[in-house]
């Protein structure tokens, strides 16, 4: 899956000694921004993504590649999203400059501007 948004914050990266080694995590909040209603999405990052996560700053736009999953501990169910990659947006190019459909064009000679201010149309 994958989920587009601008980074909101970064939150402090977690280590710790365990059975299999060294481990390290951080989260970071997602804030969707092309839906009507921005929600806001806490992902974890593991190992080397860290490092990915690192290259970006609060308010860069990333598209973040997750796996969702939950499990149940005592009743209570508890849902992760961790991302496994992380990739900058793309920008879109500035578009070219297009002639303004209302401008009229420039006189050539002294006979269109006359044409030009004679014109009683109402629009």
């Amino acid at each position: 899956m994958e989920i587009e948004g601008r980074i909101k914050q970064l939150l402090a990266e977690q280590g710790g000694e365990g059975k299999n080694g060294p481990w390290r995590k951080q989260e970071f909040i997602l804030e969707t921004t092309k839906d009507k209603y921005p929600k806001q999405v806490c992902i974890s990052t593991w190992g080397d993504v860290i490092d990915e996560l690192k290259s970006y700053d609060v308010n860069s736009e990333v598209r973040a590649h997750i796996d969702v999953s939950s499990r149940e501990y005592n009743g209570r169910w508890y849902t992760d999203v961790k991302a496994w990659r992380i990739d900058a947006l793309q920008q879109a190019a500035p578009a070219q400059a297009a002639p303004s459909q209302n401008s009229a064009p420039m006189p050539t000679s002294p006979d269109a501007s006359a044409d030009l201010e004679e014109d009683d149309l109402p629009f």
